[in-house]
């Protein structure tokens, strides 16, 4: 869908505005969002929010039974850390688990999230461009060792980061119109250790397939555990159970089927 200027403007002032709180994380916790939604992106590359090669140290996923909500890219404690995309800075604090932290709010919706910083050089309500030096890198916060912790969100929720940009040196968004589902905003569906298999929806059509697409009919055989069929797979035990309604700790019997998602 090309959303004409006009259309672009209004959606960009509601989204500029509503549920604006400097001192809240997620302002909107009492929203709900239906799926598939569509992020429209005005350019096809996005600003790197460090200086250096990216290198992901952990993505977007499941991680020691617990939902990792953003990628960690390395850095060097000080390193400049920038915003991706032009933006106002809804809320400058030091948030439980993420340490010192920027949120910086855009015109399509979207929020990005700079966490584990050791220095915050902007304010709330700084309108900001794009390559706009937000913070220092460092290691504040639930961190080991320095890294920024970046999360992006749509109206309270996130998306893994690596379904909408290409992390390397081009700098790449995806697609300038592209559909999210539920799949690429439940973490228990990925790997923190390993990139997901990416599909790309660029219409609603597209994205109600590509959710089809992702299931799979798995027969058990003999010798299987839980944990064999989610390490062949590239998913968690924990997203296995939950698609099947079954335990981690329930019996599986030789040709029984069970839904897995890749």
């Amino acid at each position: 869908m090309i959303i004409k200027t006009h259309q672009r403007d209004s959606l960009a002032q509601v989204y500029m505005t509503e549920n604006w709180d400097s001192t809240t994380f997620n302002p909107y916790k009492e929203y709900k969002q239906t799926f598939p939604f569509e992020v429209s992106f005005a350019d096809s590359t996005f600003t790197s929010p460090i200086g250096r090669k990216k290198v992901v140290t952990s993505r977007y996923g499941w991680r020691n039974r617990r939902a990792h909500k953003g990628i960690d890219i390395d850095l060097i404690t000080g390193d400049d850390v920038m915003t991706i995309f032009d933006g106002k800075v809804r809320a400058v604090r030091t948030f439980p688990g993420l340490g010192k932290t920027v949120v910086v709010r855009h015109e399509n919706g979207l929020e990005t999230t700079y966490a584990h910083l050791s220095k915050q050089v902007v304010k709330v309500n700084d309108t900001i461009t794009k390559g706009t030096v937000i913070g220092k890198g460092g290691n504040t916060g639930n961190s080991r060792g320095s890294h920024l912790h970046l999360i992006v969100s749509y109206r309270g929720v996130y998306i893994n980061p690596e379904y909408l940009f290409e992390f390397t040196e081009e700098n790449k968004i995806r697609s300038q119109d592209i559909w999210i589902t539920r799949r690429w905003v439940t973490p228990y569906l990925h790997s923190s250790r390993r990139q997901s298999n990416i599909i790309i929806a660029t219409t609603e059509e597209e994205a109600l397939q590509n959710e089809e697409k992702q299931k799979k009919i798995y027969i058990v055989k003999k010798g299987d555990t839980l944990s064999k069929i989610a390490n062949r797979h590239h998913t968690s035990i924990t997203a296995i159970c939950k698609e099947n309604s079954i335990k981690k700790t329930s019996t599986l019997r030789i040709g029984q089927q069970l839904v897995v998602n890749k």
